[in-house]
């Protein structure tokens, strides 16, 4: 069985340059080791491909059951430098929490 990302999580999105960090976080604790399996950098990656375009890290904070994902090249230049209408890259979060995965 498939489950968007957004009913086992919430997501908020930060922007340093032209990197965007995403922070995942587990509504519920029990899910954090399913988030672990299946929200990897590939799956991110996937799921953001039109818009990431540099490599993307993933820091695991078990004690706040978190992920952050560090995308670099995915703001279009940053802040100061692009035309986007969303520079600071928050409706980034919204799509990464479009994710189907198994459960």
């Amino acid at each position: 069985m498939k489950k968007r990302l957004y009913e086992l999580a919430h997501c908020r999105a930060g922007d340093k340059g032209n990197t965007s960090l995403l922070s995942v976080f587990a509504l519920r604790d029990a899910d954090y080791p399913l988030l672990v399996a299946r929200v990897t950098v590939e799956a991110v990656k996937a799921q953001l491909t039109d818009i990431v375009r540099g490599p993307v890290t993933r820091h695991e904070v078990p004690r706040l059951c978190a992920l952050q994902f560090v995308c670099e090249d995915a703001l279009g230049g940053g802040v100061t430098t692009s035309l986007a209408m969303d520079a600071h890259g928050k409706s980034l979060s919204y799509a990464l929490l479009e994710m189907e995965i198994e459960v």
